[in-house]
């Protein structure tokens, strides 16, 4: 599933079309696709893993969910859910989740909570977090109304950069631990937008997919903890349960 950084790099990658005109649209979606043609695209943009593309009085909100992918002027062999065409170029989403969103996107959306979002605030997230201290980090890191745009390798490196196991609750970390976690939720993202745009995200992983810790040289664990049930990865030696 793609997280926030990679939805950012496609927000700016389809910033070009902001201000033009949709020519046509198709695909397979049963969404009333035909409204968007002829409509000018207001502005484009991401809140966690939603890439949103607004028009006046409503919006296309795209999810890539685990396997979708898009092109942009170019076309896949495969059916495409939205093929949306321009006078200059043409965006292409294949196995994504699609839906409108009626009214501005400010009345759905909270920026807040968005951790690539200038209006990211860590202060609401330590109150969201202290209301909920039976949850365990690793289900919190990946709750989309805390840490929007947060996935799995993200939660998996952040809480190795920590510190912290994976079974933790919230309201057990320390003041200052729980300050951390929230900090770096919001900086390895920016560390993964920057990685991923030169390609060389892969090498920057410390845990996740490894077998053996970088740190002390122990075995890396994989489990499934929590409610979420995502593949987890950290190094018992390394990592504290608090």
């Amino acid at each position: 599933m793609p997280e926030g950084p990679s939805i950012v790099i496609l927000r700016e990658a389809a910033a070009r079309f902001r201000g033009k005109t949709v020519r046509s649209a198709s695909g397979n979606s049963a969404l009333d696709l035909a409204r968007m043609e002829g409509r000018r695209v207001v502005a484009l943009r991401s809140w966690g893993k939603h890439f949103l593309i607004e028009f006046r009085g409503f919006s296309l909100r795209v999810h890539l969910l685990m396997f979708g992918t898009y092109r942009i002027d170019e076309r896949k062999p495969a059916p495409a859910r939205v093929a949306l065409r321009f006078d200059d170029g043409e965006l292409n989403f294949y196995s994504a989740s699609v839906k409108y969103i009626e009214g501005p996107l400010e009345d759905t959306y909270d920026w807040r909570v968005d951790v690539l979002d200038p209006q990211w605030d860590p202060r609401l997230a330590r109150r969201k977090l202290k209301a909920q201290p039976e949850t365990l980090v690793c289900d919190a890191l990946l709750d989309q109304q805390v840490f929007t745009g947060v996935g799995n390798i993200i939660k998996n490196e952040v809480l190795f950069r920590i510190g912290v196991h994976p079974e933790s609750r919230v309201g057990d970390l320390p003041p200052r631990k729980l300050g951390e976690l929230i900090a770096q939720a919001r900086q390895y993202s920016f560390d993964f937008l920057e990685w991923k745009k030169r390609f060389v995200l892969r090498q920057h992983w410390l845990v996740h997919t490894k077998r053996t810790c970088p740190r002390c040289g122990g075995p890396i664990t994989k489990t499934y903890p929590g409610v979420t049930h995502r593949r987890t990865f950290f190094c018992s030696r390394c990592q504290t349960r608090y």
